[in-house]
């Protein structure tokens, strides 16, 4: 086995560090769909935070843990008229990214079509630091409900159960209307 003189030793770490491009740091992007927010994360510190839309009723942005796997500068929905998304960031195999919109406006509140949409400028920002340090070290994080609905849900009272009247039975054999509880109750008279 050959060995190194302790001098070579340095020379050889750093021409194998240079070769090999040096550290990568993680990035996590996470989407709150409740807040329609994106935080950026670089080895743990808050690096950007921005509004995003993502799906509009009917057309859902999936939760889940997701690893990116193709970036796009340039590109042009197949199924939306051609509409430019630049900087494009795939995460599911059906399709969805995170991509720049010139519909800026609506950011902040669910306007795509499923995908998540950010600020053009933010968008190529996100883009340089994915392709920088890389898919494997990038993870998306999507969570939350639609918006406005815990509170329409925290705000709906229990209402007490409607009583029908059942217009077959006892008005003459009890002397008054017979009415049911829905079917999980019983009926009473």
């Amino acid at each position: 086995m050959p060995f190194l003189p302790l001098r070579l030793a340095p020379l050889v770490l750093a021409a194998t560090v240079a070769l090999g491009g040096g550290a990568t740091a993680s990035v996590l992007v996470t989407v709150n769909k409740a807040t329609q927010r994106m935080t950026v994360l670089v080895d743990g510190e808050t690096r950007y935070s921005w509004p995003v839309s993502t799906g509009m009723k009917g057309y859902t942005t999936p939760a889940g843990t997701f690893r990116p796997f193709r970036l796009e500068e340039e590109h042009y929905s197949k199924e939306w008229d051609d509409a430019p998304m630049p900087h494009s960031i795939f995460f599911t195999p059906a399709g969805h990214a995170i991509h720049g919109s010139n519909a800026t406006r609506r950011l902040g509140s669910p306007a795509s079509h499923g995908c998540i949409r950010i600020a053009p400028a933010n968008a190529a920002k996100l883009f340089a630091l994915v392709s920088a340090e890389g898919l494997s070290n990038t993870k998306v994080v999507v969570t939350g409900g639609q918006v406005g609905r815990v509170a329409r849900d925290q705000t709906r009272q229990a209402r007490p159960p409607r009583l029908r009247p059942e217009p077959d039975y006892g008005e003459a054999a009890f002397g008054g209307p017979y009415y049911r509880y829905p079917a999980t109750q019983s009926s009473v008279w």
